[in-house]
């Protein structure tokens, strides 16, 4: 029988009392073994630690400490991982199904680097289904994800990406909103094997730091697509940008950006 790597599951919460337990679940119920949680949260003052407290027995290792944006959380949820895999599940997001990473890894080869599938979006009150992002979204998944596929944005959800620890370098503080963008490419920039699992990987719950900031987090991309792809080709991958954003309103209707 092959030997399963050890997946890391790195959650962030900050005062997240509303949404935690259904990720804390989702984690827990997955029937993968060879896994570990780490939860990093930023000094929440609701119910947060409450429930991360009660959880314990199901936490390889949490803190409970003040940061200075999410992605240094992030950084600290890397430092303390200790799996040959990382994946990042936010407080509100959840795996797909109980049995997503024991699918992901069935056919898992000593040479495969990141792990990709598709997401479902889900929105509040009641976490009800969207529809799968690569169908209500204009970012298309591709078929052999590489960096260069990122030129007209964030093709993949992080949710639903599984990375080798070793290729991971810290998100860059600089980005407050969008530096995840930024992560994947220099992730991808590496050559990393890639594998298309074919599989909806995780639920992403909408209307988070990204969406609540949108004109902040779009100003970011900007910055950070001219520092990967140059001044003139990132103005005309804008240019489609916007010509598929505007194809896509017309074509799913007005009412899609109320809530992603």
């Amino acid at each position: 029988m092959k030997s399963l790597p050890k997946v890391s599951i790195i959650t962030i919460t900050y005062n997240a009392e509303k949404y935690l337990e259904r990720t804390l679940k989702s984690v827990v119920l997955q029937t993968y073994p060879n896994k570990e949680y780490v939860i990093i949260d930023g000094n929440s003052t609701d119910g947060t630690l409450a429930i991360i407290q009660k959880n314990a027995h199901h936490i390889d290792y949490w803190i409970s400490e003040p940061d200075k944006s999410l992605y240094d959380a992030m950084n600290k949820g890397l430092t303390y991982a200790t799996g040959e895999y990382v994946v990042f599940m936010n407080a509100g997001d959840t795996f797909f199904e109980e049995t997503t990473l024991e699918k992901v890894f069935a056919n898992c080869s000593e040479d495969i680097d990141v792990y990709y599938g598709d997401t479902m979006m889900i929105a509040e009150p009641n976490f009800e289904p969207l529809g799968l992002r690569s169908q209500i979204t204009p970012h298309k998944l591709p078929p052999k994800l590489s960096w260069k596929d990122l030129r007209t944005g964030l093709v993949v959800c992080h949710q639903a990406l599984i990375v080798r620890k070793s290729l991971c370098e810290p998100y860059d503080l600089r980005f407050k909103y969008s530096s995840d963008i930024d992560w994947i490419i220099r992730i991808l920039k590496k050559k990393p094997k890639v594998y298309n699992t074919g599989e909806v990987v995780a639920t992403y719950l909408v209307g988070g730091l990204t969406t609540t900031k949108r004109k902040d987090s779009l100003k970011e991309r900007f910055i950070i697509l001219q520092k990967h792809f140059g001044f003139f080709p990132n103005l005309f991958n804008h240019f489609l940008i916007s010509c598929r954003t505007v194809f896509f309103t017309l074509r799913i209707g007005k009412n899609y950006w109320k809530n992603i």
